[in-house]
């Protein structure tokens, strides 16, 4: 499957736009994923929660249920790309991957993480990220609705798409879909999580589809042959074409491909220069040091230990 594009804004945006235009979004789960519905406003009757109190509508309230998520917990959040596969052949994706829409996809997860930062990691590959909100976060009262919509995904790519893309125009709008929205895990569950995301969905996707293209593009295979030449083989095997055929040894692949990106939070000293005025009342430029805060882009192993022991500051042992 060709890599696509994202994302975002910001939930915190979306819960203001959500007051300040007083539209109502009503959510619903079908089949474990989130949808979302708009309601007119002017089609109902819209008042504050203080003059509904002990009035005839208050009934209403019945029909809430309680989606706090279980404190204490890592909560997980996982979007995944809706009919990406159509939006990549509208904007001719380089197959297997596409570094421009990885680059895209990116820089619009640090998008998100710097508006909210409760967000320890965040994982993508192809068309997917995964957040983990640290488990301490209190953001809209933990509660999944809030945390983030399909709707969350859309708007910013506008905005960063011309820098990875030109000359081509965006044809279509992008929309994701919330998997996992009400996922509270502990350390190892979200451990676990990442690993399975980086393991099944990223590794062994990526060779089959290196192994895909490579006869389509190279070997001149149609995509109905590659895909019967592909079936009940393993990872030896495609291993084998690639090298015997095409002499391509996948572990020289970018690290990029084989292991997708990870963020993190990471401590970086900047240095800016800061004009300041001397006791004989001359003005002198002065460099000053700050550390801040940033996100850092990382594409290494997260299912062994050593990423873990390098940066043991992320997620909490369970016993704390």
């Amino acid at each position: 499957m060709c890599v696509v594009v994202v994302f975002f804004l910001s939930i915190c945006v979306l819960n203001f736009l959500f007051r300040s235009t007083l539209m109502l979004m009503k959510f619903c789960t079908f089949g474990g994923r989130l949808r979302s519905f708009f309601v007119n406003p002017s089609a109902c009757s819209f008042t504050t929660s203080s003059n509904m109190a002990k009035s005839k509508f208050e009934y209403v309230r019945n029909f809430e249920t309680d989606d706090t998520c279980l404190r204490n917990c890592y909560i997980v959040v996982r979007l995944d790309g809706r009919n990406f596969h159509k939006f990549a052949e509208q904007h001719k994706f380089t197959k297997p991957n596409d570094n421009r829409a990885l680059g895209l996809m990116t820089q619009c997860a640090r998008s998100v993480m710097g508006e909210l930062e409760d967000i320890v990691i965040a994982y993508g590959q192809s068309d997917e990220f995964s957040f983990v909100f640290k488990r301490t976060t209190t953001l809209f009262k933990r509660r999944a609705r809030y945390r983030v919509t399909p709707h969350t995904c859309s708007s910013p790519v506008v905005e960063v798409y011309l820098t990875f893309f030109l000359p081509l125009s965006l044809l279509a709008a992008t929309l994701m879909d919330v998997w996992s929205c009400k996922r509270t895990v502990s350390r190892y569950g979200a451990l676990t999580h990442l690993a399975f995301r980086q393991t099944d969905e990223c590794h062994v996707n990526n060779l089959h589809n290196t192994v895909f293209w490579t006869l389509v593009q190279r070997g001149g295979l149609t995509t109905t042959q590659a895909d019967e030449r592909l079936k009940g083989t393993l990872a030896a095997d495609k291993n084998e074409i690639l090298f015997s055929e095409f002499d391509i040894n996948y572990n020289n692949e970018s690290a990029l491909h084989k292991k997708g990106t990870t963020l993190i939070w990471e401590k970086r000293d900047e240095t800016v220069t800061k004009r300041t005025k001397l006791p004989n009342e001359e003005e002198k430029d002065v460099p000053v040091t700050r550390t801040r805060r940033r996100v850092q882009a990382h594409h290494c192993d997260i299912i062994g230990d050593q990423f873990w022991e390098e940066h043991p500051d992320i997620l909490e042992d369970d016993n704390c």
